[in-house]
């Protein structure tokens, strides 16, 4: 069996892409009848092709290179940690929380040190479902704004991104940058089509039935609607679902991904060893403002976390603030957990999932210099004994 089908069997695929995009006569993305993106082999796979993806493919291996880069085991390595927003108030207010990503993106294609940004948005032919857009201007970027709590694959293109000879700004979900960083040291040929790696904290993909219960909540058929998005315009902004005949309902996003979204996330996600976008050269992610102890989903103006974690990625912010497309204000470390508790849960617990992976599939990803044993020293032993049997017991059940 190769490699990949051999990750798909066992539920480790996080639908990135990747293989596709390394051999792409071989091996297609499809829908599955559970809702997500899997590649599906078509034709013998050539041995280079394996090799590359083998070294490179998030179900296999999720790894850093020891590096000089101060490295935090809960949040990965930081170079400067930040609050902040976009100064385009039309760029804050329909992203995901201040525009943090977009207003990155914005400066650099206008500096012209980028030829497009590459990152998801809805897809031309299906108001549910994604497709990776390349942006050249503020108004393709703004198009693309917002989270998309769907499957995506923004990696199957990479050939052709490659092929182009044009320089790309990468926006990905954490999986996805690091599949990427870990393909472009196999292949520092490539380096140069893609300066800047992206991210954003990432809780976990759900399946596209998830967003279909969202709909049905909202009083309608997946068919009849035309027009949908998750979050954004406003923060944290409402999911909204629109009709061809003009109907439309609202649902908040402490309903929305709290009750209904995060019950359909894919098996990979629950053994994450990253959902803080370590491997990218600046993460932002809601900067979340507290309440009684756990984050605030209150509407209000969008605020972004930055984490810079490259010398690159610290110059880019630092670029862009001179620049005045954005404000910032420096931000403890110590204060993001905060504002994501449930990544540092996710964390402390990881090492005990992927054992318990392993022990019952008889395979799980490779996992280094990740700090996970010191991030599971701030466990309490009992949770995360807890979470591992739990991990343990319905492994073989969540496989799709």
């Amino acid at each position: 069996m190769n490699s990949v089908e051999q990750i798909v069997r066992n539920g480790l695929c996080t639908g990135c892409g990747l293989c596709a995009g390394i051999a792409p006569d071989s091996i297609r993305m499809r829908m599955t009848d559970a809702g997500y993106l899997r590649p599906q082999v078509v034709a013998p796979v050539p041995s280079a092709a394996n090799k590359d993806i083998d070294a490179a493919c998030p179900g296999m291996v999720v790894a850093h290179q020891r590096a000089s880069t101060p490295y935090h085991p809960i949040w990965g390595p930081v170079q400067a940690c930040r609050t902040g927003y976009s100064t385009d108030t039309e760029v804050r207010h329909q992203g995901s929380s201040g525009g943090g990503i977009s207003a990155l993106l914005i400066h650099l294609l206008q500096t012209g040190q980028i030829d497009f940004a590459a990152h998801i948005a809805v897809s031309n032919e299906d108001p549910l479902r994604n497709e990776l857009q390349l942006s050249a201007n503020r108004e393709d970027v703004i198009r693309g704004a917002g989270s998309r709590y769907a499957p995506a694959a923004p990696l199957a293109r990479l050939g052709e991104l490659i092929q182009s000879g044009k320089r790309y700004a990468f926006v990905g979900k954490p999986c996805d940058v690091a599949a990427l960083r870990q393909y472009l040291r196999q292949r520092p040929e490539h380096q140069a089509s893609f300066p800047f790696l992206l991210s954003f904290m990432c809780a976990g993909t759900p399946s596209l039935k998830g967003t279909h219960q969202v709909i049905r909540k909202l009083g309608f058929q997946p068919q009849e609607v035309v027009k949908f998005r998750y979050r954004g315009d406003g923060w944290p902004g409402m999911a909204k679902a629109e009709t061809q005949d003009g109907r439309s309902a609202e649902m908040d996003y402490a309903s929305s991904w709290g009750t209904v979204l995060n019950q359909h996330l894919q098996f990979r996600c629950k053994i994450c060893p990253d959902g803080t976008g370590e491997f990218a050269d600046v993460v932002c992610a809601d900067a979340w403002y507290g309440k009684d102890g756990y984050p605030d989903f209150a509407e209000r103006d969008g605020r972004s976390l930055i984490l810079s974690r490259t010398p690159k990625g610290e110059a880019l912010v630092q670029a862009a603030a001179k620049a005045q497309a954005i404000v910032m204000s420096d931000l403890p470390v110590d204060d993001l957990a905060q504002m994501q508790p449930y990544q540092l849960n996710r964390k402390t617990m990881v090492l005990g999932r992927a054992i318990a992976t392993k022990l019952r599939l008889g395979q799980a990803p490779k996992y280094a210099h990740l700090g996970l044993i010191k991030a599971s020293t701030q466990a309490r032993p009992i949770e995360w004994l807890r979470n591992a049997a739990g991990t343990y017991r319905r492994a073989k059940g969540e496989i799709a």
